[in-house]
């Protein structure tokens, strides 16, 4: 029996229904276009030599970010690789950021060029000066800005992502035209929003147990997480914010975003995942637009999906699109 033929039916046919505002796309579009109107230089410095690494070629960049902030990254690529090279921009899980350069050794191993992005407020080295709203938010990151989308956190964070790939054109020796955006958990949600949002920039998605997805639903039957934070404010602020809080997220769901991508896409799911249950996952994957999308299940998995044997796939299925180095 394959893992697919595990899944059950009603993931399988899944779609619920949608309520995405009617200025969802205007709401982006403006906010990118104010974005880009901050054309601050890409900065690179070369660090290789402060990790002791002989067969990596380390950059520490800065990239311009919400409103012209600087957004820190890791450029990684391998030594002596003549360009231009595939690149993997990866976004970071959820109360994580870009880390050090060692923990990001396998895509250079694999012979592409590697954007690892910080998550602004998240990792140590790109901070959030906020909206000041005035919103009482509880701890974490998802209710920052609920009251209204125009301060909610996530608009900051997405538009550093899509920046990010803005950025790649910028950046020595690598090959525009095959961008590939990836993560896991909050990264796969941003990769997903990257997918609709700088749809004509990226070549593929590699999007691994998503957060960010079906958020009325996930608020309901999650049992561990971030999504416990929403549970949290909705409950001392509840009945009056509800309407108002699932209003903002709206505009930063996945199965939204899902909706409007149409770039090859390799998703992943934990059918136990107590954090991004497999519902919300199975939200987003039947609504995506794009005809070339494959999910992976694993059947007995948590929120650590498929681990390095995750990886494995996620190098093949990429060598099949034609979206490998060269050999």
């Amino acid at each position: 029996m394959s893992a697919h033929d595990q899944v059950p039916d009603d993931l399988r046919t899944y779609r619920p229904e949608l309520s995405v505002p009617e200025d969802f796309d205007a709401f982006w579009q403006k906010t990118l276009a104010e974005a880009r109107t901050h054309d601050a230089e890409v900065r690179t410095e070369r660090v290789t030599g402060r990790y002791l690494l002989s067969t990596v070629e380390v950059d520490d960049v800065r990239l311009p970010g919400w409103r012209g902030e600087p957004v820190a990254a890791w450029l990684l690529r391998p030594r002596g690789a003549e360009g231009p090279l595939p690149v993997v921009v990866t976004y970071a899980g959820y109360c994580g950021g870009r880390g050090l350069p060692t923990d990001h050794l396998l895509w250079s191993a694999a012979g592409y060029a590697q954007l690892v992005v910080d998550s602004r407020g998240q990792g140590h080295d790109t901070p959030d000066r906020g909206e000041g709203d005035g919103t009482q938010w509880v701890e974490g990151f998802m209710t920052r800005g609920i009251e209204a989308p125009a301060h909610h956190y996530y608009r900051r964070l997405m538009t550093d992502c899509v920046r990010a790939v803005d950025a790649v054109a910028e950046l020595p020796g690598l090959d525009s035209g095959r961008v590939v955006v990836a993560g896991g958990s909050q990264g796969g949600g941003l990769a997903l929003a990257v997918a609709a949002l700088a749809a004509g920039q990226v070549a593929a998605a590699l999007v691994d147990v998503p957060f960010l997805c079906h958020f009325r639903q996930a608020a309901r039957i999650s049992e561990d997480g971030p999504y416990q934070e929403l549970v949290k404010y909705l409950r001392w602020h509840s009945p009056h914010r509800v309407g108002t809080a699932f209003e903002t997220l709206d505009y930063f769901d996945g199965v939204h975003f899902a909706g409007r991508a149409a770039v090859p896409a390799l998703f992943s799911v934990g059918l136990m995942d107590p954090t991004c249950p497999p519902l919300t996952v199975y939200a987003a994957f039947n609504h995506y637009a794009g005809t070339d999308r494959t999910m992976t299940a694993w059947p007995f998995a948590d929120h650590g999906g498929g681990f390095g044997h995750n990886t494995a796939l996620q190098l093949e299925w990429l060598h099949r699109r034609g979206l490998a180095p060269q050999q």
